[in-house]
This record gives structure tokens, sequence and C-alpha cells, in this order.
């Protein structure tokens, strides 16, 4: 968003004074209130004279001259070159390739575009061994032009700006920036790597940690001057090609980073291994990212309702916190089906009853309690332990960044009883940060006081019940997501009746069709599984709605078949084939 202006309009003989600025692109306008005018010039007069101040310095930077190097150059950033490349990347070169290496590709082998090239994604997603091995399929003449340049929190822009002058000199022309979000001039002055050194014919990649740093700069210094190459979303799809290994409960518990070992890539122990250490990455990963992205955009001026957090220094600790809640929320929601569906007992039918009655013990559950037992195992604070409460709207700025980093994702649920009642349910793009937590609540629930007196095969047989039904809500997200994310044409949404409901619709609003879906964690075929499928009145209801119901599908963990005019569809065979 650009800083903008103030100017003048008459109405009907009187003067108003109207705000105008571009975002996105865009030209936009308000009014200016009478009470905030002399607050706004003042504000728009300020950002202005930080702005010429660092265009100053820009210009100097690139007004340096280009000095007479030694065979050593004296760079004053981490920078790989020569000998040291081979070194860097032979490790990677025996691990397959993610499908968005195709993109960067194309970028360091195409026709310069006078744009620089974002891999835009979170940690671990595997931003730095796309790189890595890039450079490693290079012709040696390529190679021996070719840059890594490795940055932390004590260079600059300007010490950048050397290298990179430097190199240029020296004949480089495809140079790899890792790590440049830790700049804390980055956002504002993004528009070098492109104006300056790309538009020269330069190959500039650039990767960062804080990947929400590259959103900001993506709107404003490097507007229509970048290639954003998204990293975060790993479907089935890549988790089972890249990394080798098979099957969707694998995915439920590892999934969202390339940091599981496996058969075709790195063999580092997987980031959700514990709830610490899901609990690490939420911090160093995600919170600390948006936060730091915050700080280093517009001055620190776009905190909005959030500055509050952060000047109590609290902000951190809030994002951990919301991103908890999304998930404390999912799994308390699944208990509470549970108990009350009285499925949990179902599960244990086959144990000596005589005993022990597993309904018995779930109908004495007190729901608070196990919340709060919950809650404390999470440390998430009480609004009273937050010397700034957090409200709505810190709630709503705190999601719309997690979004930003494609982090979460909201899928529509429709109420066939009442159209007009929006509601949606929140998923997210790494199933295991969500199974990790999840399963980490479980295990704190069999250690509430009624479960003491339980035999332990009985609360075995509990907690797998629990886990498998966790694992099954998991399951329909990852379809409904993969889905989505797919077929952008069509509306992809859960559809709920009175009683029961269709996991999955998905409508195409232009040929007035649609699929339907049940999505079951069973690899078993039952008759039971298809009623809702089968269900004359719901199935009329949604052709009225969404037009002619192509086909009608059961998303299982079983063999594809068919039974009557219902199809069986294996699950990964489904993710597989979302192309």
């Amino acid at each position: 968003m650009s800083i903008g202006g103030i100017t003048y309009k008459t109405i009907n003989g009187k003067r108003y004074a109207y705000y105008q600025w571009t975002e996105n692109g865009k030209q936009r306008s308000r009014r200016v209130k009478d009470g905030e005018f002399a607050e706004l010039a003042a504000k728009i007069a300020a950002e202005r004279a930080q702005k010429e101040s660092l265009r100053g310095v820009l210009q100097g930077m690139v007004a340096e001259p280009a000095a007479v190097y030694s065979a050593a150059p004296n760079f004053k950033t981490d920078v790989k070159i020569g000998a040291q490349l081979p070194r860097f990347f032979a490790s990677v070169m025996k691990w397959k390739k993610r499908e968005c290496f195709a993109t960067l590709h194309d970028y360091i082998y195409g026709e310069n575009n006078d744009r620089v090239l974002i891999l835009y994604g979170l940690r671990r997603t595997g931003k730095t061994t796309l790189v890595r091995q890039l450079m490693g399929e290079m012709p040696a003449e390529m190679l021996a032009k070719t840059a890594f340049v490795q940055l932390s929190s004590r260079h600059s822009l300007a010490d950048v700006n050397h290298d990179l002058k430097l190199l240029e000199s020296l004949g480089f022309r495809y140079v790899f920036i890792d790590e440049v979000t830790m700049l804390n001039d980055f956002i504002e002055g993004a528009a070098l790597f492109s104006d300056v050194f790309a538009a020269g014919g330069m190959k500039v990649v650039l990767s960062g940690t804080d990947s929400l740093g590259f959103v900001f700069s993506e709107d404003e210094q490097l507007y229509d001057r970048c290639i954003l190459l998204h990293t975060t979303f790993i479907p089935y799809r890549e988790f089972e090609n890249v990394l080798g290994v098979v099957g969707i409960d694998k995915f439920i518990e590892f999934g969202g980073t390339m940091s599981m070992g496996g058969t075709n890539y790195n063999t580092d122990k997987f980031t959700f291994a514990t709830k610490e250490s899901a609990d690490d990455y939420v911090d160093s990963a995600i919170a600390r990212n948006i936060q730091h992205s915050l700080k280093c955009y517009q001055h620190e001026g776009h905190f909005r309702s959030l500055q509050e957090l952060y000047d109590a220094g609290e902000l951190t600790n809030a994002i951990n916190r919301i991103v908890e809640d999304v998930n404390h929320r999912f799994t308390i929601q699944v208990l509470t089906r549970e108990f009350k569906s009285g499925d949990l007992s179902r599960s244990a039918q086959n144990l000596r009853r005589d005993r022990f009655k597993p309904t018995d013990v779930l109908d004495r559950v007190d729901i608070g309690a196990v919340t709060k037992r919950l809650k404390h195992l999470l440390q998430i604070r009480d609004k009273a332990e937050f010397s700034v409460g957090i409200g709505e709207a810190h709630r709503a700025e705190i999601k719309e960044y997690l979004d930003l980093l494609d982090l979460t994702c909201d899928i529509d649920v429709v109420n066939m009883s009442n159209l007009n009642a929006h509601m949606s349910r929140t998923v997210l793009s790494q199933p295991g940060l969500r199974y990790a937590q999840a399963s980490a609540l479980i295990q704190s629930l069999l250690l509430d006081e009624i479960f003491k007196n339980v035999p332990i095969a009985e609360r075995m047989t509990i907690e797998k019940r629990i886990l498998d039904e966790i694992r099954g809500r998991i399951m329909e997200e990852i379809v409904l997501l993969e889905t989505k994310m797919v077929r952008p044409d069509k509306q992809v949404f859960q559809l709920q009746f009175a009683v029961g409901e269709f996991d999955m619709v998905v409508f195409d609003p232009k040929k007035a069709c649609c699929e339907i879906y049940e999505i079951k964690h069973s690899d078993q075929v039952a008759k039971e599984q298809c009623r809702h499928l089968l269900d004359a009145k719901k199935c009329a209801d949604t052709e009225f709605r969404y037009g002619k119901i192509l086909s009608k599908n059961i998303i299982y963990r079983g063999p594809a078949g068919t039974l009557g005019d219902i199809n069986y569809l294996n699950v990964e065979e489904y993710l597989k084939d979302l192309i």
C-alpha cells in the first residue's frame, strides 16, 4: 500500500478533504474526517520523509563504484562460490524433488524478465533444498557464475548491495540469497533486487524464514516485479512421492514439513514428533515469523489492533495461543461428539462387561474438567493472565496472517435448513501439527480422576477409539482442503441437513451439477456408510439447489470398487489423482 496523499473536492460549494492511496495496484480514496485531518497529514509527511531518506540511501548504494577486487573477494556477508558449492549441494542430490522445483528451474533457465523469484513458505518445507538441488544440476559454466548468499541479523541491506555489486563485477549471474527477511530494512528496500540487479540481467532468488515479510514486500516494493513460489502446502501426493512414506495415517501424523526421514528424502527427526517439538515449530516458524515481519513493515506502523499486544511484549504468546486454540476447539469437538454419540462404548463391546462398562465411565466424564486440564497442558493462559486481553479483533487479524502463511484455510459448511447462515471450519495445511497437539490432549484426558481406577486394557481401548476418530476428522480435512486447492473453479463444502450431512460436495456452478461424498476412516465396506448418499429426500434437496448429482462416492482406506451406484474410492489413490 502506498503512502498516499490528501486531495480536495468541492461539492455543492463546500470543500472536502480526501485521502487517496494505492493498494494492490488499485487507486483508493476515502473522505477525511474533520477530527483526524491534522494527525493524518502529519503521518503522511513523516512517512514521506522516511521514504525519501531510504531512497537516498539506496541511490547512494547503487551509485557505489565497483572497485578492482583481488582473487579473494572481500564479501561483507556469508557468500559461497566456486569449490564451496559442490560441498554445499552434494548431500541432497540423491533426494527426490518437490513439484515446485520446475518453477524454480524455469526461472533460472528462462529469459530474463527483470523479476526476482521468491521462495515463500514456512520453515522445513524444502526452500533451501530446492536451491541446492538446482545448483547441483547446473552445467559447470553456469555453476561458475553462481553464488549462494547466507544472511543473518548482523547484516544490512547495504552489505548485500556491496556484495551483489562485487559479484556482478566478477561476472556472477545467478545469485541465491537465503534468510533475506533477517534484514531489518528488507521490506522497505526490496526494490533494490528487482530494479537494480534483476533489471541488469542477474537472476536473483530470495528465500527466508519470515515468509510473511515477502507478502508485504510483494504488495509494495516488489509489486509486479517478483514471482512468488509457495512451498508451505505439501499435498499427500508429494508426501508419498518425495519422502517415500506411504499411507494416509502416516500423512496425518507426520505431514506438513519435509523433515521426516523417508526412502527418498532426508533422515532428520520429524518436526511433529512430540508436542514440545510441535510447540517449538509454532513459536519459531509461525508466531515469530508474524511478529518480526510486522516489526519490519511500515516502520512498525502496521500492527493495527495488535499494537497493544506487541507493546506489552505478548504478541508472540498470543499468536501461539490462537494456533493452540484452533486445535483445542477441534479436539474438544471430537471428544464432545464422541461422548454424546456413545461410539466410544461401542468400540469396547468385546471387553469384559462384568468388570467395566465404558458407557458408565464416559457418561460420568466432566467435559468442563477435561477442558480445564487440556488448557493447562497446552499452557493456554486465561485472559486474566494477559495484561492485554485477546479480543475478537486480535483473533481476526492473527487469523488473516495465518491464512496468508498458507497454514489455515476455511472450508464452508452449508446448512440446507438455513442457507443464509455462514459457517465454516478452519483446517490446517500441516496435519502433523494438528495431530501432535490433539494426541497430547488425549494423553492428558487419561490422567483425569475419572479414569484412574479403569483397567489399562479399557483405557487403551478408549484412547485408540478417540485417536481413530481424530484421524478420521483430520482425514476429512485433508480431502476437503486438497480438493479445494486443485479445483478452484468449483465450490467445495460440507452440506448439513436436519439429520446427517454430506462430508463433501463439489459443485460446478457453470454446469449446474455436483458430486457428493462421504469420507470414512474405515478400510471396510459397510451398508450404513451409504445411508445419507442413498437418502432420496437429501438427494432431491441437493439436486434442487446444486443441480444433477453426477456421482455418489465414499472415500475410505480400502480398495476401490462399487456397491450399487455408490463408488468406493481409496483415499490415497484419490489424493494422488488430484492434479
